[in-house]
């Protein structure tokens, strides 16, 4: 069977809840694999509205296992919250459904803290992060300071780990002027909810590849988009981990060779939440009309997004960098009633031709977009089901993206209900 691998292909924000949700029917095991609780999807079933931030977009579905890998990290006290938020709206999420990895780092309240005075005092340049401590706690990863899940499970371990974190974190709280950390405080805030965290804690490394032997479909969920990667995105104007597909084998503990198709998800025009570069933002009436026709204010923040013309030299960059085999193009139906349509074929750099966005931070603010027009249509697309519902002019602009993406479409999204979707090409067809 296939196991696919779903990723934002744009800054985020580009409708993979919905995707993930549809596709979850086919699968048995939904592994979240990268990211924390700054991340959002919103899943719309049978009108129920479910706003998830933690939690795999597989724990609405009866019969799945859902998984939050070790490429995450996980504040305990969100998840515990979050999961009664989700069990208000009667789904049943028991340690047969949901399991966390041993070793998934753990968010703890000074993260968050670090994360918001750092950027308060940041006038020269803010980074736009959430604030909520994602990127301090994938610091203490890297320093091995860290606490992990299986942590909480011996008080020796934690307090031992608690003051190696400590140490590095009072010292730096010092330079911030922040109060040190009560070290007893926070063991004994670890030991109250310690029961409840570790009820799920599972080797989720090996029950993946239990399951891969056994013959089941896993569908590995990204969070974000490619272009917030640490290593390809738009840095510094980026994630704290590596968001691209090949995270998906790292960060749960499978091998590469577990990832037969990745679908990348990508929204028929360009949104961005916060800081960094944009070259295809609209600062005009288009600009607005995109994002008030497409809803566009974050699921985790409620920050209104920045919004632009599609780019399809970014998009066929991130389809490169994560191996992209087809596209799942989200939202086509905000594009409804625009007489003409634009789209970024490629980038003018200090008056030369570019076909990919570089590296460098000042050459990126100075590329410009070279734009293809396109005509656009006056019918609705919402809800559409098949091609024949399709306008013509429609299926031009979605057979024009793919040229220009190099990468076919493999499903068309027409609205944010799961059943409004195109198949084109099942991913989990092997």
């Amino acid at each position: 069977m296939a196991n696919v691998v779903v990723v934002g292909a744009q800054w985020g924000d580009e409708g993979k809840g919905k995707i993930v949700d549809w596709l979850s029917e086919r699968a048995d095991v939904i592994a979240r694999f990268q990211g924390g609780h700054n991340a959002g999807h919103t899943l719309v079933i049978d009108g129920e509205v479910y706003k998830l931030h933690a939690l795999p977009s597989g724990v609405v579905r009866k019969g799945k296992l859902s998984v939050i890998g070790n490429g995450v990290v996980l504040d305990p006290w969100h998840l515990i919250k979050e999961i009664a938020a989700i069990r208000a709206q009667g789904v049943t999420i028991t340690p047969e459904t949901l399991m966390i990895a041993e070793n998934t780092p753990l968010i703890l309240p000074f993260h968050g803290e670090l994360d918001r005075a750092r950027e308060a005092q940041n006038s020269v340049a803010k980074i736009g992060t959430t604030g909520r401590g994602i990127g301090p706690c994938y610091e203490d990863k890297v320093g091995r300071r860290v606490i992990r899940v299986a942590d909480l499970g011996d008080d020796a371990t934690l307090e031992l780990r608690v003051g190696r974190a400590l140490v590095h974190h009072n010292a730096l709280r010092a330079g911030l002027g922040l109060e040190a950390i009560d070290a007893d405080a926070l063991i004994a805030d670890l030991k109250a909810i310690a029961d409840e965290i570790l009820q799920y804690a599972a080797p989720v490394w090996k029950v993946l590849n239990e399951h891969r032997r056994a013959g089941k479909r896993i569908l590995f969920e990204g969070a974000q988009g490619a272009l917030l990667d640490i290593d390809f995105g738009t840095y510094p104007y980026v994630t704290s981990s590596n968001v691209i597909a090949g995270q998906a084998a790292t960060g749960t503990g499978v091998g590469p060779d577990a990832i037969d198709f990745v679908l990348g998800i990508v929204k028929a025009y360009t949104t961005r939440v916060g800081e960094g570069p944009f070259p295809t933002e609209l600062m005009d009436d288009d600009g607005e009309r995109l994002g008030t026709r497409g809803h566009e204010f974050g699921t985790t923040t409620g920050r209104k997004r920045r919004c632009g013309w599609f780019d399809a030299c970014l998009v066929r960059q991130t389809c490169q960098t994560s191996g992209v085999n087809g596209i799942a193009l989200t939202k086509l139906d905000v594009l409804d009633g625009f007489d003409v349509l634009k789209v970024c074929v490629g980038y003018e750099l200090d008056g030369k031709p570019l076909d990919y966005l570089p590296t460098a931070a000042d050459e990126q603010a100075r590329c410009t977009p070279v734009y293809e027009e396109l005509p656009g249509w006056s019918e609705s697309t919402e809800g559409a089901r098949s091609w024949a519902d399709l306008p013509a002019n429609a299926i031009k602009y979605v057979r024009r993206v793919e040229e220009l993406i190099g990468c076919p479409v493999a499903m068309l999204s027409t609205s944010p209900e799961r059943e409004d979707t195109i198949l084109v090409t099942d991913p989990f067809q092997d």
